[in-house]
Order: structure tokens, then sequence, then C-alpha cells
């Protein structure tokens, strides 16, 4: 086969044809490119920015810090600790139940208490016991009361309380309330 010949003009507009094909892969290469170095840019910009803060604290004063906050976290667990550390016995958690329902002028109908469990949490050792009890009184009384026991035992929380309202008698002191609570102890680790 003979080689085709063309003209003139097709020669140009396939040379065009080629340059604007080059052309435009030469475009997407680059705008590619451009995203990439924006990208790249504003990493670094943030890098910088995280730098310069660390480097604007000397490592001494960081440490200070850091150092304080150690011993401010040891304080706390130091009382948190002695919070737990009172030892739960049946008859004083019943005692201070009594006491506080007394103050509040309810009257306890009811009051079961489990035997102590043994737990173990994240290392920690401690003890607990349940309480449920079925009270009655004046509505405003019955909720003072709840909220009292929350306050009265400083590492107890009541779990729930169900408040039933007779609304069918006159007696103001038919209001009961089951509750369940439960009291931690701390043994040690």
């Amino acid at each position: 086969m003979k080689g085709m010949k063309l003209s003139k003009t097709s020669w140009l507009i396939l040379s065009a044809g080629i340059f604007t094909v080059v052309l435009a892969g030469l475009g997407v290469t680059r705008s590619g490119q451009m995203k990439e170095q924006n990208t790249l840019d504003e990493e670094l910009g943030m890098y910088t920015s995280i730098l310069e803060k660390n480097q604007a604290m000397p490592l001494d004063t960081q440490l200070g810090d850091l150092q304080e906050k150690l011993t401010e976290s040891e304080s706390q667990l130091a009382e948190a600790k002695d919070k737990l550390r009172q030892t739960v016995l049946s008859v004083d958690v019943t005692d201070n139940f009594f006491q506080i329902a007394n103050y509040c002028g309810v009257v306890v109908m009811n009051l079961n208490t489990t035997s102590i469990s043994n737990n173990t949490l994240d290392d920690v050792n401690f003890s607990t016991i349940s309480i449920t009890a079925s009270v009655t009184g004046e509505l405003s009384k019955l909720i003072d009361f709840i909220i009292s026991l929350n306050k009265g035992y400083t590492t107890g929380f009541v779990k729930s309380a169900q408040l039933s309202v007779d609304d069918t008698s006159d007696d103001a002191s038919t209001t009961r309330a089951a509750i369940t609570m439960v009291i931690y102890s701390y043994e040690g680790s």
C-alpha cells in the first residue's frame, strides 16, 4: 500500500487536534497538582500552628502544668476514696434510713436490706448493700424524704422511687412510696 497523501490543510488540522489533546492533558495534570498543592499547604499551615503553640510554651512550663494537674487529680482521688471508706453495716444503714424518715415526717412501713456483697471494678474493691422500703406520708414530705436520702448517704443513691397517690381518700398520709437504693463502701485495692 502506498502512503496516504494529505493536503497542507489536513496536516494543519491534524496538528492542531494533536496539539489540543496534549494541551488538555497538561491542563488536567496541572489542575490535579494545584489541588494537591493547596491541600498540602493547608496541612502545613495546620501543623505549623500546632508546632508554634507547643513551642510557645516552654517545656518546663508544660511539665509544671502537667504536674499540677496530676497533683490535683491525686488529691481528688484521695478525697473520693475517703468518702467511700465508710464501712457498710446493715444496722448503721437502717438506723440512718429511719433517722432521715423521722426527720422528714414520713412513716416507714416496710424495710429490707440485702446482705453485704463484695465487688471489684477496675481493680478497686468495694462492697454494696441495697435497701428496699415502703414509706407513707404526705406527697411533699415523701419527695423531701427521697431527696434527703440522696444527701444523707454520702456513697449511696436512690435507684428508683415509685409514688402512689390515693385520690379517693381524704387522708393525706395515704400517699405511698416504694424506694430502692444502693450504698457503696470502698474496701481498698
